[in-house]
């Protein structure tokens, strides 16, 4: 079975899409089968995955609302390596039709449901807002991944998020937990982002990721040409970060299964 993550931050800017993106071509990387959801109508995640969003027949639109399944819809990233569920500006129209729709928060799970079997990790782009598909998201999901740029107001936004996850977990989705904070475009020369950082791992202490993933140039460009920063500069600072990451990340899961395993015999 495989796990889905919801990659979500209500703030925008902070890295959100540039770390589906990249997390999912370093995961696959490591030989894992990924499939990366493209859940945000601006479809940055598609363009950045080496889809063209402007020549989708299908997309996570028709698949959300039942017109398609999953398979249908889904198409595959060559030279990132993995699958995706591509979207573009029509998943505004979903946003609206969900609304009056039987099951609307359940509609992204449902669609889902059958790819678990295929694939070890199903990553969850979710547009920068808290609206219907970011609840989707939160409910088809086991864990949650949250990007946070070290900057001075990154605490406020992360309080307003967890209090979102809480009453997800109260109402909808029980098992749902905080896979990561994951600290982004990060500068190391800057002082308050710094203290920002002391203080989330003060805060949060093992939720926060140890990879932090750095300000880098080389990371921006890559989606102007369709690519991972893994396959645009291999050697760039972004690109080990982020393979760091997936592999932070695998080690995180594996050991939370294995914790979990031991507390059922123990039960």
């Amino acid at each position: 079975m495989s796990r889905i993550i919801a990659i979500t931050n209500q703030k925008g800017g902070v890295g959100k899409t540039t770390t589906s993106v990249n997390l999912a071509a370093s995961l696959a990387n490591f030989r894992m089968r990924v499939l990366l959801v493209d859940l945000d109508p601006q479809g940055n995640a598609t363009m950045g995955s080496g889809v063209d969003k402007h020549e989708l027949e299908l997309s996570t639109c028709e698949t959300i609302m039942g017109d398609c399944s999953f398979n249908e819809a889904r198409v595959h990233a060559e030279e990132a390596g993995f699958d995706v569920l591509p979207a573009n500006s029509d998943l505004t129209a979903a946003e609206v039709g969900l609304m009056n729709a039987t099951m609307k928060e359940k509609r992204l799970k449902l669609a889902l449901d059958p790819a678990r079997n295929e694939y070890d990790f199903i990553l969850i782009d979710c547009p920068p807002t808290l609206n219907m598909l970011t609840l989707n998201a939160l409910v088809a999901a086991d864990g949650v991944l949250i990007p946070i740029q070290t900057e001075y107001y990154a605490l406020e936004g992360l309080s307003a998020l967890l209090r979102t996850i809480e009453q997800v977990q109260q109402h909808m989705n029980p098992d749902l937990k905080v896979d990561g904070i994951l600290r982004t475009m990060h500068d190391l020369r800057n002082n308050l982002a710094n203290q920002v950082s002391s203080q989330l791992t003060a805060h949060f202490a093992d939720q926060v990721f140890k990879t932090i993933i750095p300000r880098n140039v080389r990371v921006a460009e890559a989606p102007s040409h369709g690519l991972p920063i893994i396959n645009y500069d291999r050697q760039s600072r972004g690109a080990v970060a982020y393979m760091a990451l997936a592999s932070e990340l695998m080690r995180k899961i594996k050991q939370a299964s294995q914790n979990n395993g031991i507390q059922q015999t123990n039960g």
